[in-house]
């Protein structure tokens, strides 16, 4: 007898591929359950209707998670370096979630508030996230009084928007090389700003 845990996941992971490629009006239920390897009805029987199984995956395939377990590993990681390892995952993850973000990207005017809302869920949370991390380097006197919201909104913006040019709007593979050297630049600026330091005298 089939997991039906492993079934769902089969299930979702056909969504994901479809839709991506097709939109959401594009891909049908039957196509999607054929590429699954379950009956149509098998869908119904878990989800209900296709919305919901929309929804589920938005839900299942954002990358929130891997940033939240992320965090607790850095703590007592210079900041350079830690800012660097939660860049690197970020780019990689997206990277990984392609399909994903092509999902909230082309189908935000089809279901604007399903997707609108799944997508500021996930980023409202992602920068809480690194706040909450910013803030306690901010306590410990390692980060100058500013911003921490902003802070954590620009520096996930910026490594956002560095995927969805090379990978979704130039289709340009991002390289593991090109991610470590990017990301470290961007932390570099980040830490540290562009204005030289002033000469004394």
């Amino acid at each position: 007898m089939a997991d039906p845990l492993e079934t769902r996941d089969r299930i979702l992971e056909a969504t994901l591929e479809l839709i991506s490629e097709k939109g959401y009006l594009g891909a049908t239920t039957r196509e999607i359950a054929h590429q699954a390897g379950v009956s149509e009805l098998t869908i119904f029987r878990k989800f209900g209707k296709k919305e919901r199984l929309f929804e589920e995956v938005l839900k299942t395939y954002t990358f929130l998670p891997r940033l939240k377990d992320l965090i607790p590993a850095v703590e007592n990681l210079p900041v350079q370096e830690a800012l660097e390892t939660i860049g690197i995952r970020f780019l990689r993850t997206l990277k990984e979630r392609k399909c994903f973000v092509r999902i909230m990207l082309s189908e935000m005017n089809t279901y604007p508030e399903k997707v609108r809302k799944a997508y500021s869920q996930t980023i409202e949370e992602m920068v809480q996230t690194l706040r909450g991390y910013l803030i306690r380097l901010q306590a410990a006197g390692q980060l100058r009084d500013v911003p921490l919201d902003t802070a954590a909104v620009f520096f996930l913006r910026i490594l956002f928007t560095t995927f969805m040019n090379a990978e979704i709007l130039n289709q340009r593979d991002l390289s593991p090389a090109e991610m470590e050297s990017t990301v470290s630049q961007l932390v570099g600026i980040f830490l540290h700003g562009v204005l030289a330091e002033e000469t004394a005298g």
